[in-house]
Order: structure tokens, then C-alpha cells, then sequence
């Protein structure tokens, strides 16, 4: 055992650094370190307002996306299947296509969780009991009231065709569920629902029920004849291909910020319910292989991209669908083709139907 002040510090001395009271002098005494919590406070208050910002975005794209009024559009309300204008066409061309009186009928949509939803739509019957059927089915924030889809029915019926025009569920005369469109993915289970009801209270075998759609209805129709491998046929009228894909491009288009995509589908999920990527036109056209399938659009459409025609082509192509018809029209705007090339649309639906659905 060592004697002495071998491990005293002298008088006057400085202590050494190292040995165990140093450390003890370092740790107690010394300068003391800053704390971090101000800067972490500023980040998570920076990140907090960052991610409101995104929440509050991303709902607005989805309401602006999705809302629906539940009415027609205010230029179609007065239209009617005996009488109907568009906006820059002569009233001489659409009298051209107009129909008798129709029907007024009701049909309930085939989705398990709304099975109430009662439909509402015109059904002018072919010129035969056993002639040929096709239910025409409206964009967003439309109805059957709107000129493309009665153009085209009077296309169809003035060759013998019976024709269906519906509202959708959150348009026209149909009940509202939430006045919210889904993409499809809810709603063509309406255009089911007609479906059925054609075969049970119209009378038309399966094998003679085609649809026809335009726009967002023309995506609806993609989806439902995918869905039901018994629909016979599908004319589809600017369709957007993917729905993601659709999103990002009005983002691009309205000038945001393409982040806000994933944002407004989780606004979807929990606002309405609604997943708009579970179902869409380009993952059903495997669904089609065998059958037959029409794809139109306009070159000069600004609302969706005639790029989409072109997706839904090449899908079509290699799944083996049996694609009949693909018609890119020349300076044609969003569904305007049917009212400004009526002739060669007319020849081009009619030849459609008659060769799938059969002689009217």
C-alpha cells in the first residue's frame, strides 16, 4: 500500500485530466451541453403544419374530384328522348335521332351493401320482342338526359335496337347514397342492376344486352362487363385507362402538386368508403378475352387523354379481347364525336351491335 500524497493534488496544483476526479470535475463542472428540445420542438411543429397542409390539400382534390350535385346538368334538364339539344349542334341533326315516348322504369343496383338504391330510367323497346337491347350509360355529374347518350340511343333505335337509358346512383332521378362518384368502382353495379332488369322485366336474353357508355360511364361500363362475363358486348366513349393515372393527370393539369394523389384516395377511403383504385377499365380487360369490345375517342379531348384509348388498346391487343372497333377521332373534344361525326358514328355503333348482339 503506497504512503504519502501520492494521489493528492498539490496546492496550487492543476488538476489532471483523465483520473477519475478529472472526470468527475469535466462531468460536474464543465460547460454544460446545449439541450436539443427547441430545435426538435420547431421540426415536429414545421412537420405538424406540413402534414395538416397535406390532409387539407388532399381532401379539397378529392371533393373537388368526387362531388356530385344528384341533378342533371342544367343545360340537359329540359331534354327528353322525343326532344333533345346540344350546345353548338343544329337542332335539325339531333331531331334527326329523336324517339318515341319511353317508359319510365325502376330497377334496384346489385350492391350487397346499398341494396335499396332504387334506379331510375327510359326504356323504348325494339322494334321486335326479340330484338336486341343496349343500355347507355352517362358521365359524372350527368344523366340520361345528357345529348351524347340519347344521340347514340336514337342512333340505335332508329335500326331496331331497344335502348336503356339510366341514372346512375347520385345523378338524376336516382337515389343518392352519398353524392359522392367512386371511379366505377361502386357504380357498375347499377349498370348491373339494368342489366338485369332487361333480362328479367324487359324481356331480352343475355346473349342480346350490350352497354354502351361515355366518359366516366364509359369506365363504369369497362368495368362492369368485366365484372360479368355474361355482358355480350361494350362500346366505351373516352374512358380514362387507370384511375391513378387519371388523378395525377388532373393534378398535373389543375396545376398541383402530384403528391396529393395518394392523399385524396386515403380521403376516399375514410371521407366515403371508397377504395377508387380497387377496380378500373385497364385491370378488367383481361376479363374480356374472347369478347367483343369498341374503343372510341377524341383526339382533341382535354378532359382525359386520348392516351388512354391507345393503354386500353394495347391491353386489349394482349389479353386476346376481341376488339371490333378503334376509332381515334380527328378534333374531336371530351364525348363530342357522337354529335359531330353522327354518320360514321352511327354506321360504326349500329355495325358494332348488330354483329355481336345480332340483327335487330
Amino acid at each position: 500500500m503506497r504512503r504519502g500524497n501520492a494521489y493528492r493534488v498539490p496546492i496550487g496544483g492543476r488538476r489532471r485530466e483523465g483520473g477519475l476526479y478529472g472526470m468527475r470535475m469535466t462531468a460536474g463542472y464543465g460547460e454544460r451541453r446545449r439541450r436539443p428540445w427547441p430545435l426538435l420542438f420547431a421540426v415536429l411543429l414545421l412537420g405538424s403544419f406540413l402534414l395538416l397542409a397535406y390532409i387539407v390539400a388532399s381532401y379539397a382534390v378529392y371533393d373537388t374530384l368526387s362531388s356530385v350535385s344528384g341533378t342533371c346538368h342544367p343545360a340537359d334538364v329540359d331534354n327528353t328522348p322525343e326532344h333533345f339539344t346540344a350546345a353548338g349542334i343544329d337542332e335539325a341533326v339531333t331531331d334527326a335521332y329523336a324517339m318515341p315516348a319511353p317508359q319510365e322504369v325502376e330497377f334496384h343496383s346489385r350492391d350487397p351493401k346499398h341494396p335499396e338504391l332504387m334506379l331510375r330510367g327510359w326504356w323504348i323497346p325494339g322494334r321486335m320482342p326479340t330484338s336486341p337491347a343496349v343500355i347507355l350509360v352517362h358521365g359524372v355529374g350527368s344523366c340520361r338526359r345528357d345529348p351524347n347518350v340519347l344521340m347514340a340511343a336514337g342512333m340505335l333505335h332508329r335500326h331496331g335496337f331497344g335502348v336503356l337509358l339510366m341514372d346512375l346512383r347520385d345523378h338524376g332521378d336516382s337515389d343518392d347514397e352519398d353524392l359522392r362518384f367512386a371511379g366505377g368502382t361502386e357504380e357498375y353495379l347499377d349498370v348491373l342492376g339494368a342489366w338485369h332488369w332487361l333480362e328479367e322485366q324487359g324481356g331480352v336474353s343475355e346473349e342480346r344486352i350490350g352497354i354502351a357508355g361515355m366518359s366516366f360511364g364509359a369506365a363504369t361500363t369497362v368495368v362492369a362487363g368485366g365484372e360479368e362475363p355474361r355482358v355480350q358486348a361494350v362500346w366505351e366513349d373516352s374512358s380514362f385507362a387507370d384511375m391513378d393515372q387519371a388523378i395525377r393527370d388532373y393534378l398535373v393539369r389543375e396545376g398541383y402538386p402530384t403528391i396529393l394523389a395518394p392523399g385524396g384516395e386515403l380521403a376516399a377511403r375514410i371521407v366515403a368508403g371508397d377504395d377508387l383504385t380497387a377496380r378500373g377499365p385497364l385491370m378488367e380487360i383481361p376479363n374480356y378475352t374472347g369478347r367483343p369490345l369498341a374503343i372510341v375517342h377524341g383526339l382533341a379531348d382535354t378532359t382525359l387523354s386520348p392516351h388512354y384509348a391507345e393503354q386500353l388498346r394495347d391491353a386489349a391487343e394482349a389479353a386476346g379481347v376481341d376488339l371490333r372497333d378503334f376509332w381515334l377521332v380527328p378534333g374531336s373534344e371530351h364525348t363530342r364525336a357522337v354529335l359531330e361525326h353522327p354518320d360514321e358514328y352511327e354506321s360504326r355503333i349500329v355495325e358494332f351491335f348488330t354483329q355481336t348482339l345480332g340483327t335487330p
